[in-house]
């Protein structure tokens, strides 16, 4: 996505700067004009942010807030599969500890049929967010104290974009 992003910004700074000094000098669009355009329009993409307990004790639950955003000005939608808004079917979450060993997955993993019915989706309103809480422990197994590392892998399915990670610390 970046690249795309760095490909589009390119390009049009090209084209922006192709543009002639009398029309520039008239109070068209300058080149930070154009490349706040492209900024805006990137800024559209539903994404995706993830939240828990910086310390979670043992026998506590290991709630994980996962909140959808829709930047955009239109209503958009994303595909629940493989997101907490759905019961655990699939590991869309990567769960390592800080050497690296990975939590094991012990949920259900569903076959699908390509592409999602319309029912799979969910909309989000212009500027609006959904939020929903799962407990990850249902699904994957952190039997030892440590330093978690949290990730999300489904963004192909979804369409959502999680840039961030998340550390938590199990205590026993």
């Amino acid at each position: 996505m970046k690249q795309i992003h760095l490909l589009l910004s390119t390009s049009l700074l090209l084209l922006a700067s192709c543009g002639t000094n009398k029309e520039q000098s008239n109070g068209t669009a300058s080149t930070a004009d154009t490349i706040n355009k492209i900024d805006t329009v990137a800024n559209t993409q539903m994404t995706a942010r993830m939240s828990m307990k910086p310390v979670i004790k043992a026998g506590d639950s290991l709630e994980l807030r996962f909140t959808v955003y829709n930047p955009s000005v239109k209503p958009q939608s994303f595909c629940k599969w493989h997101t907490p808004f759905e019961p655990p079917m699939s590991k869309y979450l990567d769960i390592k500890d800080d050497k690296g060993a990975e939590a094991r997955y012990q949920g259900a993993m569903a076959k699908r049929i390509m592409p999602p019915p319309a029912d799979s989706y969910i909309e989000v309103k212009p500027g609006d967010s959904l939020s929903v809480k799962v407990n990850i422990s249902k699904a994957y197994l952190l039997d030892k104290p440590g330093t978690y590392i949290v990730s999300y892998n489904a963004q192909e399915i979804s369409g959502l974009a999680v840039k961030d990670s998340l550390t938590f610390i199990y205590k026993k």
